[in-house]
């Protein structure tokens, strides 16, 4: 993970002033990775470093910060077990930081010196998703590393739930279509890309040939188009709502189509983990897991039947 401007804009837009804990460094074990950040406010906060003592005292620290009226970026080795009495061994490099709209990043990466360095700055032009880097008393930080393209066909009952479960992952960027503007709910969450179509098989030639797929409509018959399209056009991973016998009748279809039976095997009916169960967000998290796991292969596969 790395810095978020567009968040981080939009918080102090709402907010006024916010302190920003970065997780810099890691070593041995830690509740969360290098590059990990979250945003305290004089009344609340967003995302997390981990939770537990480190958090709580690395929130106290940062609404201090709020209290003063320019201070500089502060860097600090935390061991977790001798320090704060935590059972995880391993140590961390925090970094917290205080953002007005004056103080706010105008481009990345974003360089900016700890402690009052004198040293010159470094010429680093580090790519994006690079973990954060300190030099010679500088901190440099990159934008995100773009997320794997997700195209979501549907917004009804299962579209909604994959939507609200993997639109805080920063490893997928979501594409949301349907019929209308009416299909989505009122709110959509930040990041997501809506596109209503009233023909949305016509879509699927500006999808990424790398993208992962979730056919998910209200019409088996629109469905069959898309998973047709799809084949055609190309695809990471393709997922199709249903249980075996649908996926049975599709397999026939998409043959008499031209489709091989190498071809029809890639997409993965029914989706989600069986185990979990049918409901919206059962099928959500599983569809989830399976992405995650992947990370690449986009395999979301079940032997068993898991959707109607």
């Amino acid at each position: 993970m790395s810095l978020d401007l567009p968040a981080l804009r939009a918080a102090v837009a709402t907010q006024g002033a916010v302190v920003r804990i970065l997780v810099v460094t890691v070593a041995g074990s830690v509740p969360r990775e290098a590059g990990t950040s979250m945003l305290v406010w004089a009344g609340g906060e967003d995302g997390t470093i981990g939770g537990g003592e480190l958090e709580n005292q690395a929130i106290a620290e940062a609404r201090a910060m709020l209290a003063e009226p320019a201070p500089a970026p502060r860097l600090r080795p935390i061991p977790l077990g001798p320090a704060l009495g935590q059972c995880c061994g391993g140590s961390v490099t925090l970094a917290w930081e205080r953002f007005d709209a004056a103080t706010l990043p105008t481009a990345l990466p974003y360089t900016r010196p700890l402690g009052g360095s004198a040293t010159p700055r470094p010429a680093l032009d580090p790519a994006p998703g690079t973990p954060p880097q300190v030099r010679d008393g500088w901190l440099v930080e990159t934008a995100p590393a773009p997320g794997r393209p997700l195209w979501v066909w549907g917004a009804g009952h299962v579209g909604r739930a994959i939507v609200d479960v993997l639109a805080p992952w920063p490893g997928v960027a979501i594409t949301w279509i349907d019929l209308g503007p009416d299909r989505y709910p009122d709110r959509v969450p930040a990041g997501v890309t809506r596109l209503p179509a009233a023909e949305p098989p016509a879509l699927v030639r500006y999808a990424p040939t790398d993208a992962d797929h979730l056919v998910l409509t209200r019409s088996h018959e629109l469905d069959l188009q898309l998973c047709h399209a799809l084949l055609r056009h190309g695809f990471a991973s393709l997922g199709l709502i249903g249980s075996a016998t649908k996926m049975a009748r599709f397999r026939t279809k998409l043959a008499a189509l031209g489709h091989t039976a190498a071809h029809i095997s890639r997409i993965a009916c029914p989706i989600g983990d069986p185990t979990l169960g049918k409901h919206p967000q059962a099928i959500a998290v599983g569809v989830a897991a399976a992405l995650m796991r992947a990370a690449g292969a986009g395999d979301l596969r079940q032997e068993r039947d898991a959707t109607g």
